[in-house]
């Protein structure tokens, strides 16, 4: 059973491209059936499986993937190749692209960006204005934040 539908007449245009509303089609969570979502430009985006959701205005389009129990939220915007994965929170006005990756409980919030071959995961945080790019990995329990 899919676990959200794509709403065709609720789109954004962003860069080109066209994103669809997401509409859930059972109840997640705390989340009921029939709530409406954040913004993916198709069904890769946000796995059917799992908790994983894109809420609020967010956005997630291209090749990137939300799934497991993460979420996507706010005003963020995740694409390229990057992967959203576990129990992974994206929020705010953060952004993650390229080849990036944030997985297990980390979280990236406010106005972070995580981009190129980046990693956050395990219980890291990264927030603020603070970039994670390159070959970089964020691990355990650490912090980056401010302009860092």
């Amino acid at each position: 059973m899919k676990k959200y539908t794509l709403l065709k007449k609720d789109t954004v245009k962003h860069l080109g491209v066209t994103l669809y509303r997401v509409k859930l089609c059972v109840n997640l969570g705390s989340i009921k059936k029939g709530s409406l979502g954040g913004y993916i430009e198709k069904e890769i985006n946000l796995s059917h499986y799992g908790d994983a959701m894109v809420s609020g205005n967010a956005m997630v389009y291209g090749d990137a993937k939300v799934s497991g129990d993460a979420e996507v939220s706010g005003d963020a915007m995740v694409y390229g190749d990057a992967k959203v994965s576990g129990d992974a929170e994206v929020s705010g006005d953060a952004m993650v692209y390229g080849d990036a990756k944030v997985s297990g409980n980390a979280e990236v919030s406010g106005d972070a960006w995580v981009y190129g071959n980046a990693m956050v995961y395990g219980n890291a945080e990264v927030y603020g204005n603070a970039e994670v790019y390159g070959d970089a990995r964020v691990s355990g329990n650490a912090r980056v934040y401010g302009n860092a």
